[in-house]
């Protein structure tokens, strides 16, 4: 089972909307993703604003920066 993971990104932000649309074959194939709006808390909008989208393992904390395609993400949650 793949682990579970989060996206941070925003309401409105095209690359995040890429992103989304990159891991929605996964989802459907078990991949558990939390969107996180980084809008609010203000920490998150500090740490991601200029980063997003950013898929992150909640197991490891490890992070995956755009852009990424099916194959990058299939090897980052390995």
């Amino acid at each position: 089972m793949p682990p579970e993971c989060q996206l941070f990104g925003t309401l409105g932000c095209h690359l995040c909307e890429l992103a989304e649309d990159v891991l929605m074959p996964l989802v459907d194939h078990g991949l558990m993703v939390e969107l996180i709006d980084i809008t609010d808390p203000e920490d998150l909008t500090e740490a991601y604003g200029l980063r997003i989208p950013v898929l992150r393992r909640i197991d490891t904390g490890a992070e995956l920066d755009w852009p990424f395609d099916a194959d990058q993400v299939v090897a980052f949650l390995r």
